[in-house]
Formats: structure tokens, sequence, C-alpha cells
């Protein structure tokens, strides 16, 4: 492993970064439930959502980690040194703590928990995530996300 490499992974671990707020809207959900074909009321039916314990409209939780992408990339994280590209591993834990209502502005916390070599060209990093839902106490999602860089 170069050295510029294990510099790296010595200053990140421990880091975090901090998204900016997306609006996550009615338009943004109903397009996740055309794409998925998961038309339950409760996100695509405000009128009758309205009538439930969520007052209205709420995000699936999959659109949810579906955006920790993007969100993750706005971040001013440094590029891995010698990264060809980075693929999902997937997560170790995913629970979604409260809802997210139409028309509410989410923002993601990052927390690099652990970058480790797994195999000559890999180096397998594990995120702890906050999704932050604006205004709202409790969190919408914590996770344990899990990137497998291609050196």
């Amino acid at each position: 492993m170069s050295s510029e490499l294990e510099d790296f992974i010595r200053s990140e671990e421990g880091r975090g970064y901090t998204s900016g707020w997306l609006r996550v809207d009615q338009d943004l959900i109903d397009r996740f439930a055309d794409t998925t074909r998961d038309w339950m009321f409760l996100h695509v039916d405000p009128e009758k959502a309205a009538q439930t314990e969520f007052g209205g409209t709420i995000a699936h939780g999959f659109l949810l980690l579906s955006l920790l992408a993007p969100l993750r990339g706005e971040t001013p994280r440094p590029r891995l040194p010698g990264m060809r590209t980075g693929v999902n591993y997937g997560f170790d834990k995913v629970r979604f703590i409260s809802p997210v209502r139409s028309g509410s502005r989410i923002r993601a916390h990052f927390t690099v928990t652990e970058l480790r070599r797994d195999g000559p060209r890999q180096v397998r990093e594990a995120m702890d995530v906050t999704l932050e839902v604006e205004g709202v106490e409790r969190p919408a999602v914590v996770a344990r996300w899990l990137t497998m860089y291609l050196l």
C-alpha cells in the first residue's frame, strides 16, 4: 500500500461530512413510486394519507436510502488516492426512525468509521449515516453504509 494511501486512511477514519439540504417534494416521491411501482397511498395519495397519523404523504424509505449517494457526492470529502471507482457494498444496518413528510428538507451526516485494505486493489469503507429532517428532533434514517473502492 502506498504511503499516500496509508496517510489518507489514517486521516479519514473518524472524520465527518455533512451534505447540503435537499427538498423531498411530492413530485420526487411520485417519480420514485412510478420507477419502483410502489404506489402505496401513504406515498402518493395526499387526501387519503392526510387521514392517517402522518397527516399527509411521506417519502418511501428506499427513496431516502437512494438519496444518500447524491448527498454524499456533494460533501467536500477528498477522493481516495488511486481510486478507479467505488461501488456499493451494502449496509450493515438500516433503521427508518421517523417519516419524511412531502415538502420536508433533509440532509445527511456521514462519519467514516472504518477504511481498510480488502485485497490488493480494494479498500472497504464503513460510514455511519444519519439522515436529518429540518426542524425534526429525531433522525429519519440511521445506517452503516459500506462502499468498496477499486484501485
